[in-house]
């Protein structure tokens, strides 16, 4: 062996020492609390807030002593954030036993079970051939498979996801539910069929071919929901905005589903109106009702009613999947749909309970940069001269994109994350006499694609907020960043933590859509095929465990 090899395979083996001390050392400190994420952001308000960080604090997270452990190879572009179990029993393969498990989903249609802190691939399966191109639309890489966030229901052990595959008599959409200890289907899959009938009392089909299932899944009132919109707005005049549902037990689809736009004719034949929201999830308030924004529709500009087309909106719609409870429409949809801006960019947030006597609230920003502040009760409808909102704030830029949510230690006030253009914001909830938001500190992340990113938040209970951010890549070189900011410090400009590369993102068509998803002293990143797992270096649990 020459003295470069030699050195190589020390480093190595030192490396790998230094992984399974780390896995020993996290291990100590996380059986106390084990936290999981199981669904888009990290429960159904989509606050990305995880308040039971224990181990990730403003004091440890530095270049000094957190860091990337380990990457993780997988087969494809990954679109979808990753969702984390602890103490799954594998059941399948050859890894079998009690392990914390991430859950990571791609492109190719594959779904891995990967250990949370060594990084080894426990299980791997794939569901199909992907679709590649869909209808020549580039905002994607070339395979179309499982872009969509999967859900978790762990008292069951199921992991619910929708993959597209290329069958032999086209495109389709299957929704499986998975077990969690072996990956296999507990049921027979679904396929994902649906019909609507228009205004002009005719039938309207769901065509695999031309709807795009990007938003992630939500499990809500023992149903499994879904958002559908399009493929570059390419197929307008057979591509609508779907939200369908099924029963979780049985996968049965529901008797009912809601399509935004049911118009039989279109000035230009285009219709849409669909669910996308940079793949954000549908939310679900406290009653079980859905919550989603729209995009946009007949670049005319004139086609919105807010009963036969609803684009431009966040819509609240009923469990059963029946009605349309409440909307709010901005005043200018007219010109959103001519200028192609969709408010349905981003997603939107329901804020948890609040004091005073508005308790129900709810944020949405989207392509204007118009974050809305809204009464999630009375979300406030449509005038063509105002918005009958509780706010309008402007962020720093578009928004493909959706807000974060915590509780700030500082005053024990709701504080909202928005992520528009290139730049974090952090606003401060005033709850009384009326409630409004302040801008209380910003920072800025490295900018590219289009405008806005996604956020998490850590806390230990209210104590030592972290604000986690993935910035977009610049170029194929740079790829994706993650960044860690102390919202705590003085003055309005946030403190940088921790900046790092995360990962490659080759396709610069498609806007890279990742969330950072922390739990248990470590921090995943998913990519261009590879999961990338940051924490705490040896040196630093050492430390930590004196």
């Amino acid at each position: 062996m020459t003295p470069l090899r030699r050195n190589a395979h020390i480093h190595e083996l030192a490396g790998t020492a230094s992984l399974i001390l780390i896995c020993l050392l996290s291990t100590a400190f996380t059986v106390v609390a084990q936290t999981s994420v199981t669904t888009y952001h990290n429960d159904n308000y989509r606050t990305g807030w995880n308040s039971s960080e224990t181990v990730l604090t403003p004091a440890n997270v530095n270049a000094s002593s957190f860091g990337l452990l380990t990457r993780v190879k997988l087969d494809d572009q990954v679109d979808a954030q990753p969702l984390l179990v602890p103490s799954v029993n594998i059941t399948a393969g050859g890894h079998q036993g009690t392990h914390s498990v991430v859950y990571v989903v791609t492109e190719n249609d594959t779904v891995y079970a990967i250990d949370a802190s060594a990084g080894t691939v426990l299980l791997s399966q794939n569901l199909g051939k992907p679709v590649q191109w869909p209808l020549g639309c580039n905002n994607n890489g070339p395979n179309v498979g499982i872009t969509s966030t999967p859900v978790i229901d762990t008292s069951s052990n199921t992991l619910y996801l929708i993959a597209y595959t290329q069958d032999s008599s086209g495109p389709a959409y299957r929704l499986h539910a998975l077990d969690l200890g072996s990956l296999a289907d507990k049921t027979t899959p679904v396929v994902v069929t649906a019909s609507h009938t228009l205004a002009d009392g005719t039938s309207f089909v769901f065509n695999a071919t031309y709807q795009r299932q990007r938003p992630g899944l939500l499990e809500a009132n023992g149903n499994i929901y879904a958002g559908f919109g399009s493929f570059c707005d390419y197929g307008a005049n057979l591509s609508r905005g779907w939200l369908l549902g099924w029963n979780a037990s049985s996968l049965a689809p529901l008797s009912a589903n809601q399509v935004n736009d049911t118009q039989a004719t279109s000035p230009n034949s285009f219709f849409l109106s669909s669910i996308w929201m940079s793949g954000y999830a549908p939310a679900a308030d406290d009653s079980g009702n859905v919550v989603f924004v729209t995009g946009n529709s007949d670049p005319s500009g004139n086609t919105y009613d807010g009963v036969t087309n609803i684009q431009e909106s966040v819509i609240k719609v009923s469990a059963n999947l029946t009605n349309v409870v409440d909307l709010f429409t901005p005043s200018d949809q007219g010109n959103l749909d001519q200028w192609d801006s969709d408010f349905g960019s981003g997603g939107v947030l329901v804020l948890p309970d609040q004091p005073g006597s508005t308790p129900h609230l709810a944020v949405a920003a989207g392509k204007d940069g118009n974050m809305y502040f809204m009464n999630e009760d009375h979300l406030g409808g449509y005038s063509p001269t105002k918005n009958n909102v509780l706010g309008t704030y402007g962020i720093a830029g578009g928004c493909w994109c959706g807000e974060s949510y915590f509780v700030d230690p500082k005053d024990g006030a709701a504080r909202v994350v928005s992520s528009g253009g290139n730049r974090v914001q952090v606003w401060r909830l005033q709850t009384s006499p009326t409630p409004q938001l302040k801008e209380v500190a910003q920072a800025s992340v490295s900018s590219g694609q289009n405008g806005g990113f996604f956020t998490s938040v850590s806390s230990n209970g209210n104590a030592s907020p972290i604000i986690w951010a993935l910035s977009r890549p610049t170029s194929q070189q740079t790829g994706i960043g993650l960044y860690a900011f102390n919202p705590e410090t003085s003055g309005s400009r946030m403190s940088l933590l921790f900046k790092s590369p995360a990962g490659l993102w080759p396709n610069q068509g498609g806007d890279s859509n990742q969330v950072p998803t922390v739990a248990n002293g470590k921090v995943y990143v998913a990519s261009y095929k590879e999961l990338q797992i940051y924490g705490l270096t040896a040196q630093a649990l050492k430390k930590r465990a004196k």
